[in-house]
């Protein structure tokens, strides 16, 4: 872990907050019980759609299609280990559900457009364009705590299998 995201410890709560879901439903993830992955990125584009201002000057900007996509393709593996998957970012609810029917992701968005669950955990975030996005991150939970945290995130298109990887080693102990 470095710097942004030094304050995520394990064993802090998860504050208990509902945020709206590309399933439909308000999700607390204070009251998942089990284990579960909390996929935290910045943004996903929308084919025919510009990118935000200066994107590909932000450094760890671009990847979350192919890194939410590589968690659409392990869900499987994780399902077995019985790990919940969840996504967050900014964006409105409208928006992502748009991405995941399009991508074609088993798993929940969760939308924190308002800020709430940013502001509480004090997630690391950078500003483009007059909007403000969330580094990308991934927290491992236990029944709404923080067990693991994986920052920064050097190769989203790789990082599903770091995570599950994780899970395997863990079950094999």
């Amino acid at each position: 872990m470095v710097g942004a995201a030094d304050h995520l410890q394990l064993g802090m709560a998860l504050p208990r907050i509902a945020l709206p879901a590309t399933t439909g439903q308000e999700i607390c993830l204070a009251d998942v019980p089990g284990q579960s992955v909390l996929i935290v990125y910045p943004w996903t584009g929308r084919p025919g759609h510009p990118n935000p201002p200066n994107w590909d000057d932000i450094e760890g900007a671009h990847g979350s299609t192919p890194e939410l996509e590589g968690f659409r393709d392990l869900s499987p593996d994780f399902a077995v280990l019985n790990v919940g998957l969840f996504g967050l970012s900014r964006q409105a609810t409208d928006y992502q559900r748009e991405m995941a029917l399009r991508l074609r992701l088993p798993f929940p968005i969760l939308s924190d457009a308002d800020g709430s669950m940013t502001g509480a955990l004090a997630l690391p975030s950078f500003a483009t364009g007059g909007e403000t996005y969330l580094k990308r991150l991934t927290l491992i939970l236990s029944s709404g705590a923080i067990e693991h945290v994986l920052y920064p995130v050097p190769d989203p298109a790789c990082h599903a299998g770091v995570v599950l990887r994780l899970f395997r080693k863990e079950n094999r102990t």
